[in-house]
């Protein structure tokens, strides 16, 4: 007998139908099979502090966490998470009722937007943006409208952002230090967005996963210390760029309570919880290492970054110095087409792996000629990367 056919039946959720494989996979596994220099997705090759990575296998060894810990968060993590923002920002947080621990800021985006947003609801969101913000936007059955950043400083249009704003429009997502340009939003431009979620009463989630990763002059100012937007904001950050253990997945989420409370609701439903001896090697982190250990980060990223920037502007780059993160935007377009190709042909020209940035934007031709380099890797690594670069000349 003859089966049914499944043709149109088992087919994936239509609100997710754009996505397929991130390209961040791709140009990964592009590195491997070809033996390159990997540049593109974003993680350190080399581990955190070690008393950081210390405690959490004692935490192991003494049973810390080796079972479901709270769903909340281990409350020790929680303390040290209210303690460093009111440190480094003067912002006071109730580490029972307004703080919530997530598998990396990755799962705290996708809880907030779950748990915030209806079908038919609009996000302003700043392109190019991460990946992960299109795809949970869509998850939520809610519409992305983008305000583009352009280079060379990718600073923000008050009046773009004004006119972006619909009776539809519900939050508003910003994300600074901004991934993937650097940018790092200034307090005017902070408070212009201040002012259109007041004007028009709504949310503002802000991804500061990059806080403590800011160069030269620049400094991060969270949103929610403007006048206003304490109770407005929802604040996400995550230990994994801060001490370079982003395989451990420990988030969090900072929010007045009904809004937390929503953020929870949702993500009880996705990861429960997760990491339990991670979450209490980094409340030690957070509440232990002091001014030098930032002070140090940054120094170091500052030097890896001006490497990087050398080397690319060197072998003909156009580069956009970054503020904050670890990633450097450069313009291809008098050595290539588009990013696109120039990305997928890269490695087997000179054996090194970026990102397009096109895949970060709705408008397409905005990000059509640019691509992502990471520069958090060691520097002989940087520095063998250089000069591989600077054969696309010859």
């Amino acid at each position: 007998m003859q089966r049914p056919s499944s043709k149109g039946r088992f087919v994936r959720n239509r609100q997710l139908a754009e996505f397929g494989t991130t390209i961040f996979a791709e140009m990964s596994a592009l590195a491997v099979a070809t033996g390159s220099i990997n540049l593109g997705q974003g993680f350190p090759d080399t581990d955190g502090p070690a008393s950081l990575l210390e405690s959490a296998a004692e935490a192991i060894r003494a049973g810390k966490g080796n079972q479901y810990p709270p769903g909340p968060g281990v409350p020790e993590l929680r303390q040290a998470v209210a303690g460093h923002r009111q440190r480094h920002y003067g912002l006071s947080y109730d580490p029972d009722r307004e703080i919530l621990i997530t598998a990396g800021a990755t799962e705290a985006i996708a809880a907030t937007m779950l748990g915030l947003l209806n079908p038919g609801d609009e996000v302003i969101a700043l392109e190019p943006y991460y990946d992960s913000y299109a795809a949970t936007i869509a998850m939520a059955g809610a519409r992305r409208v983008p305000v583009t950043l352009h280079p060379p400083r990718f600073e923000l249009d008050g009046d773009a952002l004004r006119r972006a704003v619909t009776p539809r429009t519900r939050m508003l997502l910003i994300n600074s230090p901004h991934n993937p340009t650097g940018a790092v939003l200034s307090r005017a431009e902070l408070a212009v967005i201040a002012a259109v979620a007041i004007e028009h009463d709504l949310v503002v989630v802000t991804d500061e996963v990059y806080e403590h990763l800011v160069f030269d002059d620049a400094v991060h100012i969270p949103l929610a210390t403007l006048p206003g937007m304490r109770d407005r904001t929802v604040s996400i950050s995550s230990a994994g760029k801060t001490f370079s253990v982003t395989g451990w997945k420990i988030g969090w989420v900072m929010a007045a309570p009904p809004l937390l409370d929503a953020v929870r609701t949702a993500k009880q439903f996705l990861t429960f919880v997760s990491g339990g001896p991670f979450q209490y090697a980094v409340a030690g982190a957070l509440n232990t290492l002091g001014a030098d250990f930032y002070t140090g980060l940054r120094d170091d990223l500052t030097g890896k970054r001006d490497l990087l920037a050398a080397g690319l502007t060197a072998a003909g780059f156009r580069v956009y110095q970054p503020r904050g993160t670890y990633f450097i935007t450069a313009d291809v377009a008098h050595l290539a087409d588009d990013g696109l190709t120039f990305c997928r042909e890269l490695p087997s020209r000179c054996g090194v792996v970026a990102i397009p940035s096109t895949v970060f934007y709705d408008n397409k031709a905005a990000g059509a000629s640019l691509v992502r380099f990471a520069f958090c890797k060691q520097d002989h690594v940087l520095r063998e990367a250089v000069t591989r670069l600077a054969t696309l000349g010859a």
